[in-house]
């Protein structure tokens, strides 16, 4: 089981570059992930070597209206989004890291949800570019990284994970017993590799890409 993409078109490849936001990655923000921090530098190279290849580039951020008509279950589960402190549409919180932000060229989705393709056009957008392959990165590697790649292999897309270039955080005790962020971190790997994707390092498809 589990599979490898024996080859990647870049003009057929997209890059998902998932909710690297500044409510996920600024110091003290209110859904910090550190470990978002600490891949920036190597997605940052990995993005720019994809786009110089041909790749696309999507960017997606994950928002809120402000009167939280589109939050659902996410007001449940995370106070920090009902209370309107994190992932409002239109503010700075919102806003991709500056040290890994678009480019000219590049796309951004907004999202409610974490898959990138729940009710949003991404699908068209990569079927009118004829892209056929996706490459997923970002945070966070259990929620949104993950709901992605599965979206994206439930529609036929070839689909890899690059493992270096996604984190998560520290899950707390909610009585099934707590995970530190690398725990959560292998056991989404382990398990996207063996179900849904081509799990692989930054380094490992930018080099299946020049070849």
């Amino acid at each position: 089981m589990g599979y490898r993409i024996p080859a990647f078109d870049p003009r057929k490849t997209a890059l998902l570059v998932i909710d690297m936001q500044n409510d996920f990655l600024r110091p003290g923000a209110p859904l910090e992930t550190p470990a978002g921090r600490e891949l920036v530098p190597l997605l940052r190279d990995t993005v720019a070597t994809a786009r110089q290849a041909g790749v696309a580039i999507i960017y997606t951020a994950h928002v809120h209206r402000r009167d939280g008509c589109d939050m659902g279950r996410f007001r449940d589960i995370y106070p920090p989004i009902a209370a309107g402190q994190a992932l409002i549409d239109e503010t700075p919180g919102v806003d991709i890291y500056p040290e890994c932000a678009p480019q000219p060229g590049d796309l951004l989705i907004k999202k409610h949800r974490y898959s990138a393709f729940y009710q949003t056009d991404l699908e068209m957008i990569l079927r009118g570019r004829g892209i056929d392959t996706v490459a997923v990165a970002g945070v966070t590697t259990e929620d949104c990284v993950h709901a992605t790649a599965r979206d994206a292999m439930f529609r036929d897309f070839h689909t890899t994970v690059l493992s270096d270039c996604c984190a998560t955080y520290d899950h707390p005790d909610l009585g099934q017993g707590a995970m530190n962020w690398r725990q959560v971190q292998q056991a989404t790997l382990v398990v996207l590799a063996q179900s849904t994707a081509d799990v692989r390092t930054a380094r490992e498809f930018t080099a299946a890409l020049g070849a």
